[in-house]
C-alpha cells in the first residue's frame, strides 16, 4: 500500500503515540510500525536508530531490513528527507543489527534475572514435559542433534489435546551471546517461563528475525520466523 501523507517525516512519539502505520521512506509502502525502524537525528547530526521509538524530535522510518537501511544510505535518503546534510556510516545496516542482537541479549539477561530462565539440556527437557515453558531457546551454533530432540518434544507437548499453542522457538543468538547474556558458560539450550521478561524478549527476537529474514523475502511482505 502506498502512502498518501505530505510529510515523510513523523511529528515525534510524545504527539502521535496512537499511529500504528508509517511509510518507509525507500519503498514508499505504508507498515505497521512493528515492521519498521525509526531513526532521529541527534543534536550533534547524527543519524539514530530509534529501536524502541522513544527519542524525541521528528522520525524517518524504514523497513526493517539490512537491504533496505543499506539503499537508504546508498541513495543519501536521510538527507533527503532531513532535509539537511547527513553522512550516516556506510556500516549502519550492520551497525544496527549489532544494536537488535545487544537488544535481545538485554532482554535475556533481565529475564534471567527475574529468575524465568532455566538453561541446560536437562533442565530444559523436563520444563518441556511439565508444560511450564513459554519460549524454547538453542543457540545459532548448537549440535543439530539436541535441538532436534527438544524441538520434537516441544511440538508433542503442544500438540497434546490442542489445548496449547505451539511454543515459538528461537535460535538468534550463538553460544557465546547466550553466554555472555547469561553470564554462564557453555550454553546451548535454554528455556524462557512465563513472565513480562520474557515476552519482552520474544518481542525483541522476533524484531532481529524480522530484520535478518526480511531480504530473503524478495518484497520484504513477510516478516520471517524462526521456529
Amino acid at each position: 500500500m502506498l502512502a498518501s501523507t505530505d510529510s515523510e517525516l513523523d511529528h515525534g512519539p510524545r504527539t502521535e503515540r496512537s499511529a500504528t502505520m508509517r511509510m518507509c521512506a525507500v519503498s514508499r509502502e505504508v507498515r505497521p510500525i512493528d515492521e519498521l525502524i525509526r531513526f532521529v537525528v541527534s543534536p550533534q547530526g547524527e543519524v539514530v536508530p530509534d529501536l524502541k521509538r522513544k527519542l524525541p524530535g521528528r522520525g524517518m522510518w524504514l523497513t526493517a531490513s539490512r537491504q533496505v537501511v543499506a539503499e537508504a544510505v546508498r541513495r543519501h535518503q536521510f538527507s533527503k528527507t532531513f532535509k539537511r546534510e547527513l553522512r550516516p556510516p556506510q556500516t549502519l545496516s550492520t551497525d544496527i543489527e549489532a544494536l537488535l542482537v545487544r537488544s535481545v541479549m538485554e532482554a535475556l539477561g533481565i529475564a534471567a534475572k527475574a529468575r524465568q530462565v532455566l538453561t541446560g539440556f536437562g533442565k530444559v527437557e523436563s520444563a518441556l514435559r511439565e508444560g511450564t515453558v513459554e519460549v524454547l531457546i538453542h543457540a545459532s551454533d548448537g549440535a543439530a542433534d539436541g535441538i532436534r530432540k527438544l524441538d520434537m518434544l516441544a511440538r508433542q507437548n503442544a500438540g497434546n489435546g490442542g489445548a496449547k499453542p505451539q511454543i515459538p522457538v528461537i535460535t538468534v543468538l550463538k553460544s557465546i551471546e547466550l553466554d555472555l547474556a547469561l553470564t554462564r558458560s557453555n550454553v546451548i539450550h535454554a528455556a524462557l517461563l512465563a513472565g513480562p521478561a520474557s515476552k519482552s524478549f520474544l518481542s525483541r527476537s522476533q524484531m532481529l528475525v524480522r530484520y535478518r529474514m526480511a531480504d530473503d523475502d524478495k518484497t520484504a511482505e513477510k516478516p520471517g520466523q524462526d521456529f
